[in-house]
């Protein structure tokens, strides 16, 4: 496709739900007619419809594809889902959005999942089929019919506002070609001429390996980054309801924090180990590597060029750019008295990690002593912590709950910055239960007790951000 002018913006799906502030805030604004293109849109489902489809993703309450995996009532959540995808519809008729094509085009949608579902709900009476023959596929087509709704209405609304936008569907529905996702991509975007139409793109993209399979609910932004990749495209921008800023302005308040401006790709990903991601780190490396800037910006605050996030940004002066962190912790402490000398220990504590493919956030070692702290969410938890103590019987073996509070930044080479954090937190009454530095000096993390989690947060902002 060459070398091109355009960008490459995803729009999340509580901004689509809004999509009327979205069109006159994101799509148009100020620009002129002749500006409007030469941008592709990739857009998320609806606020709440994947949670609808697959499970709740906080709450793990099943949706079509928890219940049909579960032999539940799938069909009434199905219809429920059709309610309200065409409550959606409703909604966004104001705004040119024909209903009785929109709601065709949802019955059309569901009514075939319906009939796939119950045909293979069939074939399982047999018994020679398992759910591991078809639940990964379900789980694939359920979660693309979110995306292909959203970006199907967009069009429409998109069109009667005098839009020349075009309907690229990637999730393959009904079709027999498996492919790549960068195949899939380009047999899609390559017959279009982005400086004469505006692409309203899937978030969902079908592929070989299968794209929930591999990404799971992140997927939306692994699309955006491959579109960008294999387009060659100039920036990618992604539209948040918020700013990134140096905290969580409901934390610290509106008028105490400060956005960002500046960043880049290692900084991004330490973000997304505080479950604060500005964009997947997977999806983020590709477009590090071909040195494609990300741009994160406010929806709502049109105006403003927002955070960039480029691939060799050190701030010139040393700074703290973002006090954040995440309170589902757990940390998994290994005490054996024979570990003193012994080389490879740590490799064989991390074989059981690896083996039920449990990541941890930060480790902490000392002569008999190796913790790992890792996201109490993590699926296999509770096994691996189990085949630890079958492994290593002599090791005593302990869990505690525990919350971690990061300061971040491209260059915060700031002299004597452990001792003001310490009597920043001891001033606050804060005991730290242990804490984690590397020499590049770009992360520093503080694991306290949970309950003093978000007293924590407040009290760093305000020595490294406010006073600053």
């Amino acid at each position: 496709m060459g070398l091109s002018k355009h960008t490459v913006e995803k729009i999340g799906g509580t901004s689509m739900s809004m999509f009327g502030d979205v069109m006159r805030n994101v799509i148009i604004g100020k620009r002129r007619p002749e500006e409007l293109y030469n941008r592709i849109f990739v857009v998320s489902a609806y606020g709440g419809i994947t949670n609808l489809l697959l499970e709740d993703k906080k709450t793990g309450q099943p949706g079509i594809y928890g219940l049909f995996a579960e032999k539940g009532d799938w069909q009434g959540m199905l219809e429920s889902t059709r309610a309200r995808m065409i409550e959606f519809n409703r909604s966004f008729v104001e705004l040119g959005l024909n209903q009785k094509q929109a709601d065709n085009f949802v019955n059309e949608r569901l009514d075939g999942i319906k009939s796939c579902l119950e045909d293979l709900s069939q074939l399982q009476t047999f018994g020679h089929f398992q759910p591991g023959d078809f639940l990964p596929a379900t789980r694939e087509f359920l979660s693309a019919v979110g995306e292909s709704h959203s970006a199907f209405n967009s069009v429409q609304i998109l069109r009667h506002h005098g839009i020349n936008a075009e309907f690229v569907d990637l999730s393959g529905w009904r079709e027999t070609i498996v492919s790549s996702i960068e195949d899939n991509i380009r047999r899609n975007l390559s017959v279009l001429n982005f400086a004469e139409c505006m692409p309203i793109v899937t978030g969902y993209a079908k592929c070989s390996e299968g794209i929930m399979n591999r990404f799971d609910r992140g997927y939306s932004e692994i699309t955006f980054s491959k579109i960008a990749v294999v387009t060659n495209a100039r920036e990618g921008i992604i539209h948040k309801e918020f700013h990134l800023s140096t905290g969580d302005p409901k934390l610290m308040g509106i008028d105490n924090v400060k956005i960002i401006g500046n960043t880049n790709f290692d900084i991004a990903d330490q973000l997304a180990d505080m479950a604060m991601e500005a964009i997947h780190p997977k999806a983020s490396k590709e477009m590090e590597l071909r040195n494609i800037r990300i741009r994160v910006k406010n929806a709502f605050d049109p105006e403003h060029p927002g955070t960039l996030i480029s691939k060799d940004y050190v701030s010139p002066e040393p700074r703290v750019e973002m006090i954040c962190g995440r309170n589902d912790v757990v940390a998994i402490e290994v005490f054996d008295p024979e570990m003193v000398g012994q080389s490879g220990y740590d490799y064989q504590l991390l074989q059981s990690f690896d083996r039920y493919r449990l990541s941890y956030i930060a480790k902490n070692t000392n002569a008999n002593t190796i913790t790992h702290f890792v996201a109490q969410k993590s699926k296999n938890l509770k096994v691996c912590l189990e085949d630890l103590r079958q492994r290593f019987p002599g090791a005593e073996i302990n869990t505690r709950e525990v919350a971690i509070v990061s300061v971040i930044g491209s260059n915060m080479k700031i002299p004597g910055f452990l001792s003001r954090a310490a009597v920043a937190l001891a001033a606050n009454h804060i005991n730290v239960l242990a804490l984690d530095q590397c020499m590049r000096q770009v992360n520093i993390q503080f694991m306290i007790e949970r309950e003093h989690y978000q007293t924590a947060q407040i009290a760093l902002h305000r020595e490294f951000v406010e006073k600053e």
